[in-house]
């Protein structure tokens, strides 16, 4: 895939300067907290320095005092309350922490997951039926329960009163629920609208010790799961994200609970340099995994348990399930990657909707993102079973997904999500329909340059200017993510040195020169292209720095982004 370069908006100059002069950082420090929109010292400090006490006030949450009430009647009459979740790492993570904090406050608690495969996405009736059987008189829904009008409904009548708390965007109802908890309600204050499920979670945790006139530290030894979710869920490293990533990745690093760690150590992470890269291509596939092919409860049950020899135990199922997992993804890839050969014109397709009648619930979300990193193009995943296809929607920045679902929901059964991702529910014999009308609100919504990536550079840099120094001054703005991308750099006219090589499978190692200076580069997965650098004798290269480790060696390196 080919990419656009483009530089972040233009800078002033005066501005720049006083931020070096302030600072006391080198220009390209100065360029990129520039970029990410950061101009005064305060907010530069605050931002490098985010601490659990520049939370916002959780009271500025709509029906946060109705949450807070409820649960805290429930937790003093010693009233059952079952917490119902999603199946992805938020969701899991969202009803670890809550079930924990409760259990603490010593409430009654339990905890209810549904199958992806024969429940689906959202508040089940079998939930509410066993939050029933047991007695409960509260549920607390985390991540889910925004579009679940008629469960809601179905648990009143049995008596049964909801809470619901959730991120995703409201339909043009709400249920009717003893409080409903999202800032993405048209209705809600709460100034930061891109809290994860178990972000939102974390927030009724902090509104109810600040009725019980608790210590707001008390839930903060349950920032590493909170951390877990929200980069999971790849929601902007922002403003409230920002604290929960950087304050959670601190206490994994130090003092995560049991279970998470066992699953670490598991899986061959080196304990104590846990970053966002590693729990979104390393834990949270982990921790998917049990909820993609079947239940997700064993993942929930890693994290509350007590118990080592249960906890590792846990851990080894998820790592199996993990490899299971990534062969089902590979078979259901190349089935559809097959289809999109056969059947799509991309001068005529904005959109990919595929459909499969075997293709495994659990995997098309992740199937759908990695046809995106191919094609570029808005990728719906279709399975069919019985007649009714359940589908996954991935997005790309500028398209709002979750609008164009909407545009066309009169060939819906059901579909919810936010602009980023959704899922949905169709009549097999609609899907043709449905293929048509995504397609019309896609052009409508998307201009070509939206379909052609692009790579946003920071600063150009000479190599020279490339040292230990700068690379840990870089490195205190993590953690990275959406937002807040890795500072990426660009270089002009580089000597290449000597043959580029082939590690690994399909990357690309080799040296660059400018001015005497020699630095090490390599690009990932991008073995296709090594003709065209042996052929070249200069290159220019669009890189973040990182520093490499080699036999006890270490050294600074350019991991290449795109060059021409």
């Amino acid at each position: 895939m080919r990419f656009k370069w483009e530089f972040y908006n233009p800078f002033d100059p005066d501005i720049i300067n006083e931020m070096m002069r302030k600072l006391r950082v080198p220009r390209p420090v100065a360029r990129v907290l520039n970029n990410r929109g950061l101009v005064y010292e305060d907010d530069v400090r605050g931002f490098l320095n985010p601490v659990p006490g520049q939370f916002h006030d959780p009271f500025l949450m709509k029906d946060m005092d109705r949450a807070t009430e409820r649960v805290i009647r429930a937790l003093r009459e010693q009233e059952q309350i079952l917490i119902f979740g999603d199946y992805d790492v938020d969701g899991i993570t969202s009803v670890a922490m809550l079930y924990l904090f409760l259990k603490d406050l010593c409430g009654q608690v339990s905890f209810y997951i549904p199958d992806r495969a024969t429940e689906g996405y959202g508040i089940s009736i079998g939930g509410i039926e066993q939050a029933h059987s047991e007695g409960c008189g509260l549920i607390i829904s985390v991540d889910c329960g925004i579009t679940s009008i008629d469960e809601v409904n179905y648990a009143h009548k049995l008596g049964i009163d909801t809470i619901v708390s959730d991120h995703h965007e409201p339909g043009e109802e709400l249920p009717d629920a003893e409080a409903v908890i999202d800032p993405k309600r048209s209705d809600c204050a709460y100034p930061f609208k891109e809290l994860a499920g178990v972000g939102v979670a974390y927030k009724l945790a902090q509104g109810i010790l600040q009725r019980l006139k608790m210590d707001a530290s008390y839930i903060e030894k349950y920032l590493d799961l909170v951390a877990i979710g929200s980069a999971a869920d790849i929601v902007p490293l922002v403003d409230e994200n920002r604290i929960f990533v950087k304050s959670g990745l601190e206490k994994l690093n130090n003092d995560g609970q049991e279970g998470i760690l066992i699953l670490l150590e598991t899986a061959g992470f080196d304990m104590g340099q846990i970053d966002v890269g590693h729990i979104v291509f390393g834990l949270a596939p982990r921790i998917n995994a049990v909820g993609r092919l079947g239940q997700a409860s064993p993942a929930v049950e890693l994290i509350i348990t007590r118990n080592h020899y249960r906890a590792q135990k846990i851990s080894r199922m998820l790592e199996e399930e993990n490899r299971h997992r990534k062969e089902i993804d590979n078979k259901t890839l190349n089935e559809a990657l097959l289809k999109i050969r056969t059947e799509y014109d991309p001068e005529r397709d904005t959109v990919r909707v595929l459909a499969g009648e075997d293709w495994h619930p659990g995997v098309i979300g992740i199937v759908a993102s990695r046809i995106i990193e191919r094609y570029y193009r808005p990728t719906v995943m279709i399975t069919i079973d019985n007649g009714i296809g359940k589908g996954s929607a991935r997005s790309i920045p500028n398209f709002d997904i979750y609008s164009a679902l909407k545009s066309c929901s009169s060939l819906l059964l059901q579909f919810g999500g936010h602009k980023y991702a959704a899922g949905l529910t169709i009549d097999a014999e609609r899907i043709d329909e449905f293929r048509e009308c995504f397609n019309r609100a896609a052009k409508q919504m998307i201009s070509g340059d939206d379909l052609i990536p692009k790579i946003k550079i920071d600063d150009e840099l000479h190599l020279d200017e490339i040292n230990n120094e700068l690379v840990g001054m870089l490195n205190k703005l993590a953690p990275f993510g959406p937002k807040n991308n890795k500072p990426r750099f660009v270089s002009y006219g580089l000597d290449i040195v000597g043959e580029p090589r082939i590690v690994g499978k399909r990357h690309i190692k080799f040296k660059v020169r400018q001015n005497g200076t020699i630095m090490d580069s390599i690009a990932f997965n991008r073995g296709e292209d090594i003709g065209n650098l042996r052929n070249s004798r200069s290159v220019d290269l669009v890189y973040t720095i990182e520093k490499n480790e080699w036999m006890d060696r270490k050294s600074l390196q350019l991991n290449i982004k795109d060059f021409k």
